[in-house]
């Protein structure tokens, strides 16, 4: 009788083999077939749209101080200043959540009123050409130092975002990612990406180069020696 019961144990050794080792690669082959991708791409596209919403709250964070140093030494600018203070308070008031980036209306809208910041930043940063003194201010050349870093970094973020949506929308066209995207993860959509706009993203105008010295016959005689 024992020697019937051997083939009976072998078998159910092998089976249970079989099922530690399906066990094991069963991981390895899902994730080898793409199954894994498009949540991995969507939350790398999700972290590097975070960073360009910090850069554009440092930007943000930044105006006021701006705007009232140029208030102390160019307060007839006053259209200028207004312009600035209310296209931060609309930029800051655009409400963006998940949602948004795969909302083309509502990505648009936030795009727009970041772009229409950057623009009438540009027009505040020219206004130190007509007033030397505002030029020398140490407070306003640190911050016009920071804005021009930060206008960088913004540049630099939209272009990493854009990079990682364009790496993660890739996946719904290719297969098998495309059937997985309409089973597993249905509930994941494509992302918009920032357009380009060179007259809205350029970044503000923070020369240091001096201005023009006056003409010779405008100086003032010099007193005799």
């Amino acid at each position: 009788m024992p020697a019937l019961r051997e083939p009976h144990t072998l078998s159910t050794l092998r089976n249970r083999l079989a099922r530690a080792a399906l066990l094991v690669l069963a991981p390895v082959l899902i994730a080898g077939c793409g199954i894994n991708n498009i949540p991995t791409k969507e939350e790398r596209a999700k972290a590097q749209w975070a960073e360009v919403q910090n850069q554009y709250q440092r930007r943000a964070d930044l105006i006021p101080n701006l705007v009232e140093t140029v208030k102390g030494y160019a307060a007839q600018e006053k259209s200028v200043l207004t312009a600035v203070t209310e296209a931060r308070a609309s930029a800051t008031q655009v409400k963006v959540d998940a949602s948004t980036l795969t909302d083309p209306a509502q990505f648009a809208q936030y795009a727009a009123a970041q772009d229409k910041l950057s623009g009438v930043l540009g027009r505040l940063m020219m206004i130190q050409e007509n007033y030397p003194d505002l030029k020398s201010n140490q407070n306003f050349l640190a911050l016009q130092s920071q804005l021009e870093g930060t206008e960088n970094r913004i540049s630099v973020s939209r272009r990493d975002y854009n990079e990682a949506v364009r790496d993660y929308n890739l996946e719904f066209r290719k297969f098998p990612n495309s059937f997985w995207a309409s089973t597993v993860h249905s509930g994941s959509k494509p992302m918009v990406m920032f357009q380009a706009n060179a007259a809205a993203q350029a970044a503000p105008s923070v020369s240091f180069s001096p201005t023009a010295a006056p003409a010779a016959s405008n100086l003032p005689a010099a007193p005799a020696q």
